[in-house]
């Protein structure tokens, strides 16, 4: 063992402000995302007055979205919910590069923690699989990864 000084954060979510922006789009999958992360939260201490859901038409539209909640500084973090799946054209490659990029600009543009929970599946199946099937909840997921980010930057801080 090192005597290197080491950061880390806990997985305590209480206090902590958090948007979720979950897509309309492929609501079946969504909406169970969204369960698993607002239990996440929850269940780590998070009071739902501090928890808001905004609704977005899909998961294009979510990057503008998130870094205009991020940028509010209201939130103390942001996760973003949604599924793009593949279907028989290069749109599912667009959409979900997109996506990924602008939430990951977002994030840094903001200093705020967003966390993507976007799936990006090559069939439906795979969707239910990660959205509380055998492959658990990506929601849920993002959520503790916001939770522990949260904490992180907030240690950081002088």
């Amino acid at each position: 063992m090192t005597n290197v000084r080491t950061h880390e954060a806990d997985l305590i979510a209480r206090d902590l402000r958090v948007a979720i922006v979950a897509a309309r789009f492929n609501d079946f999958v969504v909406a169970r995302l969204i369960d698993g992360a607002v239990d996440a939260l929850v269940r780590h201490g998070a009071s739902e007055k501090d928890l808001e859901i905004v609704r977005v038409p899909g998961a294009f539209e979510m990057p503008l979205v998130v870094r205009r909640l991020a940028l509010s500084k209201r939130y103390d973090a942001v996760v973003a919910l949604g599924a793009v799946i593949k279907g028989d054209t290069a749109h599912f490659d667009f959409v979900a590069g997109e996506c990924t990029s602008g939430i990951g600009r977002a994030a840094l543009d903001s200093g705020i923690p967003v966390t993507n929970g976007v799936l990006t599946c090559d069939t439906f199946e795979q969707a239910i699989d990660r959205a509380g099937g055998k492959a658990g909840n990506k929601g849920a997921e993002a959520a503790l990864a916001a939770i522990e980010t949260a904490n992180l930057l907030k240690r950081l801080d002088p």
